[in-house]
């Protein structure tokens, strides 16, 4: 059990891995398919411009920190990050906007600014809610491999989250402590991070909300996003780590002991005992009959029938400066709420969309970024006539937003088909949602538990979609190797 591991897929959760097991000094192999590390955290360019195509921001920096440190490294030295001020920029229907800072103080005079003083006080008992949520969910499940079979025996965490009100729907649970629903809805959106509407997500994923607007959100000083990847790939090299570009993956190969070897599109054999499959998980399963990189007794049954999240379409603008006063995060929350997120889960484009803006300033070309929600492939929409159509309808809700006339503006769009055509299952980059049935345990292992030394990591196992729990996979898949092996 001690021999080499081959890493598929240098996205996060892949290099994640491949950082902690050369840092113990095992021998690490990473293939990667593109030419540059990244996966879902990738680039692309734009003129002279280059875009992030993946994660706009950064949260809970810590658990970056920690996978540079398992490869003896400083992430300060490899990355330096910044903290946002604002975190985010909200503004809403009526003209109005909420800039979400540090501090509960100070986040506490902003809400009374904008929505009285009794609000205020509800928002920061609220607040300190998100917090003991957090806290029991963090060491009890996010950060804990539910693969084991002793991660189902945590009564106490269970029974704490229930009181928190963590497996009520999220949007009855902000409901519970706030009243003004522009304050309901800058706590209840995150929900579209797991890919359901907040009246359908469960209560725990709160805790998305408290890594936003309490933990802080970080941007690296320079390179954008894409720097992130850069950076632990450059960081697994030197703790001894070997990454090769432009091969793929075909097939994953067992005998009756387990994993014995990876093999290559170059029809190279290479030989391992471990492997860490860090690419989209539904892909890797291929079709019924075993046409896929996994062998067959390595077929997860919850992926015969997932349940995908929505996609977004999103557009990269270049600009020739940045706008003045303009935030890194500004998020438009539409006029309609409830309707859009139920043409969402009817496949149907949103009516009235909320957009989030990203504009970086990272000493970089000036690049605007709008992103929508929008159905995945598997709506069956007519795209070739849809995309262009909800394109016109974004460039005249900029327009009235004070973006200017965008619509000869250099771009780069991605829509749901150019999401499939990126390697994400049904066109979105987003995995599997995360209903409770897709929650925890219940989602795809960690572990193949009939083919020893075949592990997963990324979003479509647990902890699930967000740059923190992806590295997180990544640490979970390279300690059970240690752990199995001296």
């Amino acid at each position: 059990m001690t021999g080499p591991v081959v890493v598929v897929g240098a996205g996060l959760g892949g290099l994640a891995a491949a950082m902690r097991l050369a840092g113990a000094g095992r021998e690490v192999t990473v293939v990667e398919a593109a030419d540059v590390p990244g996966g879902c955290c990738g680039t692309a360019a734009l003129g002279g411009h280059r875009v992030d195509t993946g994660p706009s921001v950064l949260t809970m920096p810590g658990v970056l920190a920690e996978t540079f440190a398992a490869a003896g490294q400083d992430v300060e030295r490899w990355l330096p990050l910044r903290r946002l001020d604002p975190y985010y920029r909200l503004t809403f229907h009526d003209g109005s906007s909420l800039d979400v800072v540090a501090g509960a103080d100070a986040m506490a005079e902003r809400v009374r600014a904008l929505c009285g003083p009794a609000e205020a006080t509800r928002y920061l008992r609220f607040r300190h809610v998100l917090g003991e949520m957090f806290e029991a969910e963090w060491s009890a499940f996010i950060d804990r491999d539910m693969t084991r079979l002793r991660a189902l025996a945590r009564p106490y965490a269970l029974a704490r989250l229930a009181a928190l009100g963590g497996f009520r729907r999220l949007d009855g649970l902000v409901r519970r402590h706030l009243t003004d629903e522009r304050l309901i809805r800058a706590h209840t959106f995150q929900a579209l991070y797991v890919g359901l509407s907040p009246r359908r997500a469960l209560g725990v994923y709160a805790s998305i909300a408290h890594m936003d607007t309490v933990g802080g959100v970080y941007f690296p000083r320079e390179g954008g996003m894409h720097a992130v990847p850069r950076a632990m790939a450059a960081a697994a090299e030197k703790a001894g780590a070997v990454i090769r570009y432009g091969v793929r993956a075909t097939r994953v190969e067992t005998d009756g002991a387990g994993v014995v070897a990876v093999r290559l599109d170059t029809g190279e054999r290479l030989a391992a005992r471990h492997a860490v499959v860090a690419c989209d998980l539904l892909r890797a399963h291929g079709r019924p009959g075993g046409d896929g990189l996994l062998p067959e007794e390595a077929i997860d049954w919850r992926l015969r029938r997932p349940r995908l999240s929505p996609s977004c379409l999103v557009a990269h603008f270049a600009l020739d400066r940045r706008p003045d006063g303009q935030a890194h995060h500004t998020l438009h929350f539409g006029r309609e709420w409830a309707t859009t997120f139920a043409a969402l889960e009817s496949g149907a484009p949103q009516p009235d969309p909320s957009l989030l803006v990203t504009c970086p300033d990272d000493r970089g070309p000036a690049v605007l970024s709008v992103l929508e929600p929008t159905p995945n492939t598997l709506s069956g929409a007519d795209w070739a006539t849809l995309t262009p159509r909800l394109m016109d309808r974004m460039f005249g809700r900029l327009a009235g937003l004070g973006y200017g006339d965008l619509s000869g503006t250099p771009r780069l769009v991605f829509d749901p088909p150019a999401w499939l055509s990126r390697g994400h299952s049904a066109g979105t980059p987003f995995a599997l949602d995360a209903r409770f049935t897709q929650t925890a345990w219940f989602r795809p292992s960690g572990a193949a538990r009939r083919v020893p030394g075949l592990h997963f990591a990324g979003m479509y196992t647990a902890p699930g979609v967000g740059v923190p729990p992806v590295l997180i996979s990544g640490r979970l898949a390279a300690e059970r190797i240690l752990e199995n092996t001296p």
